[in-house]
């Protein structure tokens, strides 16, 4: 009789044990399906946040040959920075992933904020009506890319958040995820926009 009690405590515990080893199995595999979809709707978010700063992107991408070509008409000796300036815009329409496509359009803003600069060195330039006018459009272009972009990095913070903070960082890691980039503005950049006016050099 004792070892019939026995026998059977010890299959009650074991029952037991395995019931609870069940349970949290099937909760660790709800989570981690919750996590993971979280993730995507993250990534997702992320991505669509970038197609509406791109939108604004391919409008400064039209600006810039004309912008160039009206600097060059009062300052052809500023061959290099010319350059530069198509050369970023090529760069910047050649498209990619995010994180590529990010860096250049910073090398590409910050060409524009030197080849605007260099107007204040041409007071003929400065005075010139389409270059006010494309002035003016780029200034309207960038501050709508400033809002998009904002947009954008909060849906890049949220992300990074998720995955670097437990449980999303062991699912980040089976899955190879890593932390991504901020669609931040460039010093040269940087420095225009905190410069009153920003892009009005007028008579």
């Amino acid at each position: 009789m004792f070892d019939y009690t026995l026998n059977a405590n010890w299959a009650g515990y074991l029952s037991t044990f395995l019931w609870m080893i069940s349970v949290m199995v099937v909760l660790g595999v709800v989570l981690m399906i919750g996590v993971y979809n979280r993730i995507q709707a993250l990534r997702q978010r992320r991505k669509n946040a970038f197609a509406d700063v791109d939108v604004q992107l391919k409008l400064r991408h039209d600006l810039v040959p004309n912008l160039v070509a009206t600097v060059k008409g009062y300052a052809e000796h500023e061959k290099g920075l010319l350059e530069n300036v198509t050369a970023a815009r090529a760069a910047a329409m050649r498209g990619g992933g995010i994180t590529e496509r990010v860096k250049a359009e910073q090398a590409l803003g910050a060409a524009v904020t030197s080849l605007l600069a260099v107007a204040e060195n041409y007071p003929d330039l400065k005075a010139d009506a389409n270059f006010r006018q494309l002035q003016a459009d780029l200034s309207d272009i960038e501050n709508k890319i400033a809002a998009a972009r904002r947009f954008f990095n909060n849906a890049t913070n949220e992300y990074n958040t998720t995955i670097t903070q437990i449980p999303g960082v062991f699912l980040a890691k089976i899955m190879h995820l890593s932390e991504e980039l901020f669609f931040e503005l460039e010093p040269e950049e940087q420095k225009a926009v905190q410069t009153p006016p920003k892009v009005n050099f007028g008579t």
